[in-house]
């Protein structure tokens, strides 16, 4: 979303977010992210975008007024704005190079070795949730760190009634929550269920791994149904 650094790589940040990156597209992206600061930071901003959209309903977003027309003097502004952000940083690049002639001179002869992370990190095993209740779900979720958070890959199951599935019949909704070491809890992905089919979906949040203490899935009343524990 953010694309002002002039990286080609930083319009992919929201599609990474929300998990519409092809497979292919989304390992490259997360390589990307283990070298480009600006990206890996655009990404933290907006790793709860997934779970904001989870609040909106269908009718909230229908009565949503039209937006107002743009004022013509917006887009000089921004086009002024990107000039300086730009001379900033051109500053910022001087300086810093500066700084790093100065500091090899004063350095002695320690060698100082610096671990770099070329590959994009593995996506972890995936675990099965334990069911809280009868429900007709089965899951499993993989809890993945990257350099902005934590990725979750997350594969659903529903068992077909046994009376059948009927089309004009309300599809059954369920969202991916975290619940942190604090006690606090974050919605990071919603859906609607399909019977007799398997899901895959992403979610994703700021949060460090070690700072999740368990992960829900949870039915549209709130209450879990499918929980793992850190």
């Amino acid at each position: 979303m953010n694309d002002l650094h002039g990286c080609e790589l930083a319009h992919d940040d929201a599609a990474y977010v929300l998990g519409a990156l092809p497979p292919a597209e989304r390992l490259a992206f997360e390589r990307h992210l283990a070298t480009c600061p600006e990206c890996a930071a655009s990404v933290r901003q907006i790793a709860g975008l997934p779970g904001l959209l989870g609040r909106l309903s269908l009718d909230e977003v229908e009565s949503a007024p039209p937006p107002e027309p743009l004022p013509e003097t917006l887009l000089p502004r921004l086009v002024d704005g990107v000039r300086r952000q730009q001379r900033r940083r051109r500053w910022a690049v001087g300086l810093a190079a500066a700084a790093a002639v100065v500091a090899v001179a004063a350095a002695s002869a320690t060698v100082v070795a610096v671990a770099s992370e070329d590959e994009p990190p593995p996506t972890a095993v995936s675990q099965t949730m334990t069911p809280l209740d009868q429900d007709r779900v089965d899951a499993s979720v993989a809890l993945t760190s990257v350099a902005w958070g934590t990725r979750l890959d997350l594969t659903c199951s529903y068992d077909e009634p046994s009376g059948g599935y009927h089309h004009d019949d309300p599809a059954p909704t369920y969202s991916l929550v975290v619940r942190t070491t604090d006690g606090a809890v974050e919605q990071v992905a919603t859906w609607k269920a399909l019977p007799g089919r398997t899901m895959h979906l992403t979610g994703a949040t700021a949060l460090d791994t070690d700072d999740i203490a368990s992960v829900e899935v949870r039915a549209a009343d709130g209450q879990p149904v499918l929980r793992l524990d850190g």
